[in-house]
């Protein structure tokens, strides 16, 4: 029964299904009936769990593919770090000349520890505290994506005081809706993200009241996982009109959004479509893009053990070692994850609620999942897992956060991106 590496069927109430589907990759993927994540037998990495492993070799690979698919526009790619900030993923794109998207002094902070260069780094964000600005002005942070006028204006005073001008994007909320999730669209008029157009507009026309800003750029985020192109197009068209007046504004940052497939069946853009509906609109301009699921989602799996089967109110439950607290997506926006054992099976598949160990209902990691009959100590890797997951890791429940594991671009040699925690590490900070 076995096919193409991704393409194994098996029968689910007579249904027939693709095991993982399009979730399996070049480089998570079945090879002689053992999931591998490259060269890795990742049964060798789950010995404890839960744990996650990222294909830095996949990472850079989803880089270059956004990179070639703008390659006609100047195009500048600030890999998005709310995505995923381990130090290992930033040292890679950035070795690739990728520059970083932060959201707080702390992302910036690390992006700069793991080697980019101030210049190269993007400060993004709603709600920017003084002490942050203050700092990545020292800091000499290259691009400021301004979101608020007490913002500008206290950006203005620090850099008058330290005798430094910085560059700033304005965020344009453009008043469109994006097809997406409502918790991650960000472009609708009720979002708490950017500034209308008006008062875009009315920033614009008094310039020389904020005598150290460099107004350079106008920045766009309509949302993450966007389903089509339409409403990006809509939302820099309406920047640009914006802009037309100032010719002394040559850059667009178009933010980020290209979406990545977590289940089978979806038909969603690609880069290159992107930037083929772009491209007539933007083909003068510098544009700046801030991609992060779309670069590490489908590099990274979160593997964890079963802990127990039961069988209850008509339903399979098996109870893992991962929970809520090591991925939240689930749980907060209703995300789908394909699950698979990490031995390849030979028979029928059946439906199973897949939860975790925390006490909350929605605790649960995947719904009607199909997977073969399983037993307390095997070991399951949930798919689609770089994005969102890390970075969004909770101590919960007193549940000590899990190791990272990077795969290097070599496919073969690993390193532990980040360590396990402890108990004594739940306590360190207090007194």
């Amino acid at each position: 029964m076995q096919l193409a590496a991704g393409k194994w069927q098996a029968t689910i109430h007579g249904k027939m299904l693709r095991y993982g589907g399009n979730m399996l990759n070049d480089s998570i993927r079945y090879i002689a009936g053992r999931l591998k994540i490259d060269e890795v037998d990742l049964s060798d990495l789950a010995r404890e769990t839960p744990t996650y492993v990222y294909s830095l070799k996949r990472a850079v690979g989803n880089y270059r593919s956004i990179r070639d698919a703008f390659a006609d526009l100047d195009a500048h790619i600030h890999y998005s770090a709310k995505a995923n900030a381990n130090l290992s993923i930033l040292q890679a794109l950035i070795s690739e000349g990728a520059g970083i998207d932060a959201v707080s002094a702390g992302e910036a902070y690390r992006a700069l520890q793991a080697g980019c260069e101030p210049e190269k780094v993007v400060f993004a964000g709603v709600g920017k505290r003084p002490d942050e600005l203050r700092w990545a002005v020292e800091k000499g942070i290259g691009w400021f994506n301004v979101e608020n006028v007490r913002e500008l204006e206290r950006l203005n005073d620090i850099g008058r005081e330290m005798g430094k001008r910085t560059r700033v994007a304005l965020r344009l909320n453009p008043d469109v809706t994006a097809n997406t999730h409502p918790y991650i669209a960000t472009g609708h008029g009720g979002a708490k993200f950017g500034l209308t157009a008006d008062v875009v507009g009315e920033i614009l026309r008094r310039q020389s009241d904020f005598p150290a800003v460099d107004f350079a750029g106008i920045h766009i985020h309509i949302g993450s996982q966007l389903g089509d192109t339409v409403a990006t197009h809509t939302a820099v068209n309406t920047a640009l009109h914006l802009i037309s007046p100032y010719r002394h504004i040559r850059t667009v940052n178009i933010g980020g959004g290209l979406p990545v497939a977590y289940e089978e069946g979806k038909n969603l853009p690609t880069p290159r479509e992107f930037a083929e509906t772009l491209y007539p609109l933007l083909k003068d301009y510098s544009i700046i893009l801030e991609p992060g699921r779309s670069i590490i989602a489908d590099a990274g799996v979160l593997l964890t053990e079963v802990l127990y089967v039961k069988r209850q109110a008509g339903q399979r439950i098996i109870i893992v070692d991962a929970s809520m607290t090591e991925l939240i997506r689930p749980a907060l926006y209703q995300a789908r994850h394909a699950i698979v054992p990490l031995a390849q099976p030979s028979g029928e598949l059946a439906p199973a609620e897949v939860v975790g160990p925390v006490c909350e209902s929605s605790d649960t990691l995947g719904h009607a999942v199909p997977l073969p009959d399983v037993k307390s100590g095997d070991k399951l890797a949930i798919l689609t897992a770089g994005a969102y997951g890390m970075v969004m890791a909770s101590n919960y429940n007193a549940r000590p956060r899990p190791a990272e594991i990077a795969v290097l671009q070599d496919g073969m040699s690993q390193k532990v991106a980040r360590r396990r925690e402890t108990l004594e590490d739940l306590v360190r900070l207090e007194q």
